[in-house]
């Protein structure tokens, strides 16, 4: 009687120098979007978990990770290749379908932002006659702390890393920008109190309003959208197109969102998608007269 011979089928080789090994960790992080635990770092390399740890610590110095609650993800210096065209990139695909429809539900302008430092970088514009009159324009910037994409963006930072973004006092547009810090927290904490609806009346550009609501990824916001009309726009009706909007693109990028957390963490993942009639009564505050 013979014995069959079962070869057990060997680990790959572990690749022999610590760069290879560092290059095998981060082409596992693919997208902006990617979270990865130890556990799924040392799986997905075969490489030992202490070592992967290692790595992954010295990958977290050196800001090409970062680690959050969810896991790791790309860091700075990552997403700064290339002048951080990748991510802006990834951002604009999710957003573009979703833009596009806003457009066409509303007929107002549609904007797509990130927050640089101060100031909000638009990275799309999709609009119909009125795009025009808006004075806007992809690659163009403008302050955050008087645009509602800048403030939609701010309101789910740590007050001192806003502070760090301003000078005491700010600049002021026009003649109802924010004009210091005291005014900008407060404004800040009612767009929290609107689940993170922001608006804007002339205070960047006189005869324009807005209202926009950030796309939050799962320990920051990454960027925002917003829809523009001018003064009679009624910006409290499409409020809440602007809100799930920003949401979906949320989850899109970021599907770990739909997990439920805290309030208390400002980078939480989207609460859950409210009706129509439940953000119209978020935001019915504002209905009325400026936002001071």
């Amino acid at each position: 009687m013979s014995v069959a011979t079962v070869e057990l089928e060997s680990p790959p080789a572990l690749p022999p120098s610590m760069v290879e090994r560092m290059t095998l960790i981060l082409d596992e992080f693919g997208a902006r979007s990617t979270r990865l635990t130890l556990e799924e770092v040392a799986r997905r390399t075969h490489l030992p978990r202490s070592t992967a740890h290692r790595i992954l610590d010295q990958l977290v110095k050196l800001r090409w990770l970062d680690h959050t609650s969810f896991g790791y993800c790309l860091g700075k210096r990552s997403l700064s290749l290339g002048g951080g065209g990748d991510d802006h990139a990834e951002v604009r695909q999710a957003a573009a379908p979703l833009l596009h429809q806003l457009s066409v539900q509303t007929g107002l302008v549609v904007h797509l932002a990130v927050l640089d430092e101060a100031e909000v970088l638009y990275l799309d514009k999709v609009g119909g006659r009125f795009a025009a009159a808006v004075p806007s324009r992809v690659g163009g910037r403008a302050p955050a702390h008087c645009t509602a994409l800048g403030k939609a963006v701010l309101a789910w930072l740590q007050p001192e890393e806003v502070e760090e973004r301003f000078a005491s006092q700010l600049d002021r547009q026009t003649h109802v920008t924010i004009g210091d810090l005291g005014l900008l927290h407060h404004e800040l904490n009612r767009i929290r109190s609107r689940r993170g609806v922001a608006f804007e009346r002339g205070e960047c550009f006189a005869q324009i309003s807005c209202v926009a609501s950030a796309i939050r990824g799962l320990e920051s916001p990454i960027a925002a959208i917003s829809l523009v009309g001018d003064s009679r726009a009624p910006l409290e009706k499409v409020a809440p197109l602007v809100a799930d909007a920003a949401h979906r693109v949320s989850l899109e990028l970021f599907p770990q969102a739909r997990e439920p957390r805290t309030a208390r963490r400002m980078s939480t993942a989207q609460e859950r998608n409210y009706s129509p009639a439940t953000m119209e009564r978020l935001v019915v505050a504002g209905q009325t007269g400026s936002w001071f």
